[in-house]
């Protein structure tokens, strides 16, 4: 027979998009309806709190809340008559219960009590990716926490040593950038800019920040129910953290892995520092566009490419040769130009010079390369080699001079001639002037291109050369490759794999230094030697000694240039970010010293983060790791997806889309949101846009959510496969409906159970239980199995879809329902067991359940009694269910299936044809089994069927069905029908309506036939079994549904004629 338990795979697009309209729907079925008195239970009808019923309204709601719990202690549970219980509030739900989980150090490494090493399933490490101080968590880091917190609190009830290592990132420019703003705000005739400060006043204005900010990521964190073990908090910049990054840098240069050099870097002229790929945006314009650059009142217009002349030194015809540029102000940089070596058209000026019209003394070389595009522009190409990157290249290669024309500030240098002192973009429209005036200038048009943009400032990028520390990485690079590839580090999903690997196979060396104050100075000193020129030596490393203390870097010194007198001047610049954050996973361990706990719990075992950053962080941990513990610094990355708003636009604070977590949990109204956009730094035209889409988004504020659905919500929006997220605030006011439907289904549980019921010793089934109990304990069964095995495989929306199918159709919907009947009108013994079915079953679930909302199952789970001799303090330590042989029950499954959709069928049918005076039912087995349950199970299927005017006859296996009857197909098992000939007006319009329900059946048994077929090219066939024997479980189903509305659509033609 064909089992009915649903496929163990994720749900497809289709199903999830329902799935979430359904949510949506009921969210504004919420808001359009006044609160109602929650009842203690719900009275009559399929289930235990109505669909239609929303959170009742109760004489408390959060803001009157007040926790009385001590802090630390055990949460004081008040009734759930009680008027602050008698409804789903979060806030009431989820208080005192993290102090309580602190107190008890249930977030430390549990170990095994007898020799205090690892439990035997052995350890699970996450160090979270620390959030940068910059400011408030957002939702992207709900996500993440999210993530790892269920992954964590998953391992540890399955009796893992667990350890999650919290903290923060120093975020070395963006956090400077953010001070610097604040400073700018100051009245002007005070210090409203960095240079008004000390470097070490600054620097305390930056920590001052850091300290504000950081208290307000932890308690975000301590809401969201994160459990991180806080007794191992760590900083990038705390002294261990500083210890480690200082021994990396020393020991790297004194391999020759670090080393000095002078080529370019992506400058901001704005923040004056150099900046990581990471840190810059790629703006494409289609064409001539206008953009604002920050320090200038008009904006400056890009995408055009601008065409002039260069005169031809020596020639007496006045010949000249043609280029083009997007950026004319760099022409007085330029010191060659280039051409294709097999361009005919510039054959006879390869080697000639040409004179530049601006700067007098300045020659430019005319040399021939195969890098030219000849089809670009005029095909011959002005080169700037100390203000282009692949000029740079070129330069090397013909030994041209590097000619700097720009300041640290943007403006331009003596290098520049009579434009010294102009700012860049002023320049460019004088340069285009000048040109003209001395008949060079040709023409303008406009040119798709793509422009640089500093993602913290705004400001447009100059490539500038500067002497900075670089790292090598292509030494690095194969390590790191070679580990991913065997597969001793696991990268999920396989798309960022192959990203990850396609990146590290071109990475270039990596630029160390930023020209800032905050951060970590670079342990690098210049030698002056007295007597000796200084000019241009900081250059290279011949001048350059490191150290861990100055002490150490003077030894050098004197060891490098012996009986010289010396002065040492540490280098001001500081590290980029990245480099502290590469050692994150094992610094935060005590490395470089070897303490208990990195020889414990390093390497670590999960990465979860965005894919937006395995490039920039990632592969950097991997390289440090290996390069200075010999280990991967974990052995698995999970890429989780961007969250992009509800109209899948990139989350920005200029969009006034960012969502601040605290805002779902405590809810907020519109113009509080509004308020909080003025507290920013947007314009005033992007405080309008961000408003007009808050009011679209949010047009009542956003409710009061909770951390539970939060959480749930975000899980349940990962696909394993790490696409990106559009996040919608009525989806998670669906969870948040869907915590209230736990909440009052276990009410009524703990009602039906009353005060003196004492679960047995053990779940173990005792023999005596009836079929639905049989049904509801297999489908707890086959839920702990899927959840497991979802989890294992990282695919978090299955997970969370198959817990809540479980909970709310399997249990609340059908087993709580179906139960009232038995423990009202069984036998005591029936009576019982049913009780301990309930407790067994909803306890389970609400284990099942914890590691995604650990506050509603902690206050529920405490409430219920304990076995006899379980004293486990609280569900964050207790057991997760596993999958037991012994509950699984698949006749006893099938045969309950057919029940009740034999009383659905019955149910749908009389709604249908509005059925309210006696009438005939039939149900028509198609096999021997199922015979056997419908006629055992007759008085069932008419009890869950309700008050029906319906008499049910049981039709023998192939017995022909009586003329002027609908049906309504259940399976490949059953189908039932009833007499409605009389019934109806329109044997036509019934017609068309079965012919309806047959197309539908036919397109399903296409998609299950396509199914069906590409499982069966799959070579690993031991992997798809369980899929497969669902596909032909479905193929059978179908098949007997389409026989079943052939029959009906034949019926009604005969009855139309």
């Amino acid at each position: 027979m064909a089992s009915t338990t649903p496929p163990e795979k994720p749900m497809s697009e289709k199903q999830r998009l329902k799935h979430e309209k359904f949510l949506k729907k009921q969210a504004q079925q919420q808001q359009q309806q006044q609160q109602q008195q929650q009842q203690h239970s719900s009275s009559g009808g399929k289930q235990t709190t109505s669909k239609k019923q929303s959170d009742a309204s109760t004489t408390v709601t959060s803001k009157d809340w007040i926790e009385e719990t001590p802090y630390g202690q055990k949460k004081i549970l008040k009734p759930l008559d009680d008027d602050t219980h008698k409804a789903y509030i979060p806030k009431v739900v989820e208080s005192a219960w993290y102090s309580f989980w602190e107190e008890k150090g249930l977030f430390k490494p549990r170990t095994d009590e007898d020799d205090g090493g690892f439990k035997a399933k052995g350890k699970y490490v996450i160090a979270i990716p620390p959030p940068n101080v910059t400011g408030k968590l957002h939702i992207g880091h709900a996500l993440a926490l999210s993530l790892e917190d269920t992954l964590i609190r998953w391992h540890r009830m399955r009796q893992f040593t667990t350890l999650y290592i919290p903290g923060c990132d120093h975020a070395g420019i963006a956090t400077q950038a953010v001070v610097e703003k604040q400073l700018a705000k100051r009245p002007k005739d005070g210090k409203s800019k960095r240079q008004d400060f000390t470097r070490a006043e600054f620097v305390q204005l930056c920590q001052d920040w850091k300290e504000d900010y950081h208290r307000e990521i932890n308690n975000t964190t301590r809401k969201l129910g994160v459990s991180v073990d806080w007794s191992r908090e760590a900083f990038t910049m705390s002294p261990q953290l500083s210890k480690a990054v200082t021994e990396t840098f020393v020991r790297l240069h004194s391999e020759g892995l670090i080393y000095r050099a002078n080529r370019l870097v992506h400058w901001s002229c704005r923040l004056t520092t150099a900046l990581s790929t990471l840190e810059v945006d790629q703006k494409e314009v289609e064409g001539t566009t206008k953009l604002s650059v920050p320090g200038y009142d008009r904006k400056v217009e890009f995408g055009t490419l601008t065409y002039f002349k260069y005169p031809i030194e020596g020639s007496s015809s006045g010949q000249t040769i043609e280029v083009a540029t997007t950026r004319p102000e760099t022409m007085l940089g330029d010191t060659g130009i280039a051409v294709h070596p097999q361009d005919g058209r510039y054959k006879d000026f390869v080697g000639k010079i040409a004179q530049h019209p601006i700067i007098p003394d300045r020659k430019l070389r005319i040399i021939a390369d195969e890098y030219v595009e000849r089809d670009f522009g005029t095909g011959a190409v002005k080169l700037t080699p100390a203000h282009d990157y692949n000029d740079f290249n070129l330069g090397v290669k013909h030994n041209l001079p590097f000619i700097n024309i720009l300041n640290e500030d943007g403006t331009l240098n003596s290098n520049a001639g009579h434009y010294a002192g102009e700012k860049r973009f002023d320049a460019r429209y004088k340069v285009i002037e000048e040109l003209k005036t001395l008949g060079l200038y040709t023409k303008q048009e406009s040119n798709k291109m793509v422009i640089p943009i500093c993602s913290r400032s705004g400001d447009v990028v100059e490539p500038l050369l500067k002497p900075q520390w670089w790292m090598k990485m292509e030494p690095l690079t194969k390590p790191a490759i070679d580990v991913v590839e065997s597969g001793e580090l696991v990268i999920r999903p396989d798309l960022q794999r192959r990203q990850y690997l396609q990146w590290m196979r071109g990475l270039q060396d990596w630029c160390l230094s930023r020209q800032l104050w905050w951060g970590h100075q670079i342990p690098a000193y210049y030698v002056s030697i007295e007597g000796e020129e200084d000019i241009g030596r900081d250059s290279s490393d011949d001048y350059w000694v490191c150290g861990r203390t100055e002490e150490e870097a003077q030894e050098k010194a004197k060891e490098k240039f012996p009986g010289k007198k010396l002065t040492l001047k540490r280098d001001e610049d500081v590290l980029d970010t990245w480099f502290s954050s590469g050692l994150w996973p094992f610094s935060i361990l005590g490395w470089p010293d070897k303490t208990s706990d990195f020889e414990n719990y390093f390497p670590t075992t999960t990465l979860e983060t965005g894919w937006d950053i395995l490039p920039f962080w990632v592969s950097r941990m991997i390289i440090f790791s290996l390069k200075l513990t010999g280990k991967v610094p974990f052995t698995e990355v999970f890429c989780h997806g961007l969250i992009r708003d509800s109209d899948g636009r990139k989350m920005s604070k200029s969009l006034g889309n960012v969502i601040d977590p605290l805002d779902i949990l405590d809810g907020i109204s519109l113009d509080d949101l509004h308020k909080k956009l003025l507290q920013g730094n947007l314009a005033e035209s992007e405080v309008k846009n961000a408003q007009k889409y808050q009011k679209k988004a949010f047009p009542q504020g956003i409710p009061e959510i909770g951390a539970d659905a939060l959480r749930f919500s975000l899980v349940n929006y990962t696909q394993g496969s790490g696409g990106d997220i559009n996040f919608d605030v009525k989806t998670m006011q669906g969870y948040r409906r869907f915590c209230n439907k736990i909440y009052q289904a276990t009410k009524y549980v703990l009602g039906r159970l009353g005060n003196d019921f004492v679960p047995r010793e053990s779940s173990a089934l005792t023999g005596k239980e009836g079929l639905a109990e049989k049904w509801i304990l297999t489908k707890m069964n086959t839920a702990a199995k899927q959840v497991n095995r979802a989890l294992e495989e990282r695919e978090f929306a299955r997970s969370t879809q198959i817990i809540y199918g479980y909970l709310y159709d399997n249990l609340f919907d059908i087993y709580i329902e179906n139960s009232k009947a038995i423990i009202s009108d069984g036998t005591p013994e029936e009576a019982h067991s049913a009780m301990d079915t309930l407790y067994t079953t909803l306890e389970a679930g609400l284990r099942l359940m914890s590691p995604f909302m650990p506050f509603l199952t902690e206050e529920l789970w405490q409430r219920l009694p304990r076995r006899p001799g379980d004293s486990t303090c609280s569900i964050t330590i207790a057991d997760y269910p596993e999958y037991e042989a012994s509950f699984d029950d698949p006749e006893s499954e099938t045969a309950y299936e057919l029940v009740l959709g034999c009383s659905k069928g019955i149910r749908s049918l009389i709604a249908d044809y509005a059925v309210k005076d006696k009438g005939r039912g039939y149900i028509a087995p198609l096999n021997k089994e199922s015979y056997g349950t419908a006629s055992a199970q007759v008085s069932a299927i008419r009890s869950l069927s309700g008050k029906i005017p319906v008499d049910i006859s049981i039709l023998n296996i192939g017995e022909p069905i009586p003329t002027g009857c609908a049906v309504f197909p259940i399976s490949a098992n059953a189908n039932v029908y009833i007499e409605v000939k009389d019934r109806i007006q329109d044997a036509k319009k019934e017609t068309e309506k079965f012919k309806a329900k047959l197309d539908e059946a036919r397109m399903d048994q296409g998609e299950v036939d396509l199914l069906i077929a590409e499982l069966s090219k799959v070579q690993d066939k031991n992997a798809i079994a369980e899929a497969v024997q669902s596909a032909e479980g479905r193929k059978r189903d179908v098949e007997a549904r389409l026989r079943a509305l052939e029959e009906t659509v034949a019926t009604f033609e005969r009855m139309s004629i």
